[in-house]
């Protein structure tokens, strides 16, 4: 620019003239350093976020799509494989047993003729002596669920058998029999296998297997395992039985013999 304000000389390439100031203290330009290391930090950041994301957006947006797609189907099959519900074991298709070596109701004979229901959603009718093979679990009144539900539920559902929960109806002793809320939170305390909830209104399974309401001691306040192999012969019944090897052997003499 001219000293006296006119206008400038000409430039000898035919560029448009710039004025440019230098400042006699170079702090003056300290902004000015400032903002342009601010600018070259966020081109260096999106030139990394560029270069992270190169392989996925190359295909545009499918590929983020499917992939997110294949890890919900992956985290879906993972869980509704551990919390899902587990297969019920199909009924066998063994005949009864012609001539069983006990009566009905004793242990080498048949269970006793009667019909319960099956809670499974709505109320199902079953003939007792449909209930084969498996173990059928007798709960007593006013029963804490113990550890041995889960036991059996586990044991049976290894080798394909049923594993069903069924109340004493008949009240003793002041205690009133168990609900079937509180018999289907006792099942839903095993992960392994899956009870299914029986109620016996006529008391048909405990009457012949389940020690009276109110006797004193644990075979009066524990559970009742009646074992019914698939000809539906009743071959053994225990009373407040215990996790262990010996309750296991039981359960595995179903499906062997």
């Amino acid at each position: 620019m001219r000293p006296d304000g006119g206008d400038p000389e000409p430039d000898d390439y035919g560029l448009p003239h710039v004025d440019v100031v230098v400042p006699d203290d170079a702090r003056e330009l300290e902004r000015d350093v400032v903002a342009y290391r601010r600018e070259e930090r966020r081109r260096r950041r999106r030139v990394r976020t560029h270069r992270l994301f190169r392989p996925v957006t190359r295909f545009g947006v499918a590929i983020p799509i499917i992939a997110g797609a294949l890890l919900i189907a992956l985290l879906s099959g993972v869980l509704m494989t551990a919390f899902g519900p587990r297969p019920t074991p199909r009924p066998t298709g063994v005949q009864l047993a012609p001539r069983p070596s006990a009566s009905p109701g004793k242990v080498g004979g048949l269970l006793p003729d009667g019909q319960v229901d099956k809670m499974t959603g709505d109320r199902t009718p079953v003939k007792t002596r449909d209930l084969r093979p498996g173990v059928i679990g007798i709960v007593p009144p006013a029963y804490r669920c113990e550890t041995v539900v889960a036991d059996l539920a586990g044991r049976t559902q290894e080798y394909k058998l049923n594993f069903w929960l069924v109340a004493d109806p008949r009240p003793g002793g002041g205690r009133k029999p168990a609900s079937l809320k509180d018999l289907k939170a006792c099942a839903g305390t095993a992960h392994n296998g899956t009870p299914q909830v029986l109620e016996d209104r006529g008391g048909v399974l405990a009457g012949a297997y389940a020690p009276a309401p109110g006797t004193p001691g644990p075979t009066g306040t524990g559970l009742t395992a009646v074992f019914v192999a698939p000809d539906g012969v009743v071959t053994e019944v225990v009373r407040a039985p215990r996790p262990g090897p010996e309750l296991a052997g039981k359960v595995e003499a179903l499906h062997t013999g």
